[in-house]
This record gives C-alpha cells, sequence and structure tokens, in this order.
C-alpha cells in the first residue's frame, strides 16, 4: 500500500499553525495526530492521521512523552495492556514511545487506573534498561 504523503503534509502544516494549548495530564489517554510516517513507525489513521496514545510523562504545557495505543492485542514483550476508568483495555506500543508536541492533541478519551499506570512506568523502564 502506497502512503499518501503529500495529504498527511497538508494535514501537518494545518497542525503546526495552531495556536491552540489543551490542558493534559499525564496518564490521560487521548487521540493525538499522528500523521503518516516511515517504515514499520504507528501511522495515524482516518482523514485526520489519529490514533490514540497515552500520556507518559508532561514535560511542560507544550510537549510531552507519548506511548501510542492499538486495538489488536499483540502477546509479546513489546506490548501492555492497561485498563482505563471505564474498564476499556488500551494496548500500549511500548516500542513506539516518542516525544510529541501537544499541538498534536486532539480530544481527551479516558484516564489510566493509577495501579496501570505505575506498572506501565515500571513496563517502559524495564524495556529501556533490556530487561524485557
Amino acid at each position: 500500500m502506497q502512503k499518501d504523503f503529500d495529504e498527511w503534509n497538508k494535514n501537518k502544516k494545518i497542525t503546526d499553525r495552531t495556536n491552540k494549548f489543551v490542558n493534559f495530564y499525564e496518564r490521560e489517554v487521548w487521540w493525538y495526530i499522528a500523521g503518516l510516517n516511515v517504515g514499520v513507525e504507528i501511522d495515524g489513521k482516518h482523514e485526520f492521521f489519529i490514533r490514540p496514545c497515552i500520556v507518559l510523562r508532561k514535560f511542560n504545557k507544550e510537549m510531552l512523552l507519548a506511548i501510542p495505543t492499538t486495538t489488536q492485542n499483540k502477546n509479546n514483550k513489546y506490548y501492555y495492556s492497561v485498563s482505563g476508568t471505564d474498564n476499556k483495555t488500551y494496548n500500549s506500543c511500548l516500542s513506539q514511545i516518542r516525544t510529541i508536541s501537544s499541538k498534536r492533541l486532539f480530544r481527551k478519551i479516558d484516564t489510566i487506573k493509577t495501579t496501570d499506570y505505575q506498572q506501565l512506568l515500571n513496563k517502559v523502564a524495564d524495556m529501556v534498561k533490556g530487561q524485557l
């Protein structure tokens, strides 16, 4: 399948020009404008190139560390399932962790349970240390 980078580039320019800043916090799940990416990097879907992510760390009002999620329940060490307060399951893609601009945040979906968030932080730390 050929990716339409030209269409994504139009949306990326609009996203970059926005002056909106949303209030966001760690543990929250947001739709974010992921875009079209290269190779195996995770892409957004639909006309706005969006997908859900978990806010792992808030650096300031403009930048955060996010973990994209997927609906696919892949059973391997680079995926970890957490539950939201609405009991919905979010499959986090640990290998796709990334720093993003808060301009990419589209709409809040949910908040991860505190215990699941702590376990997710531990999984990320283990992955970075090569201990998964």
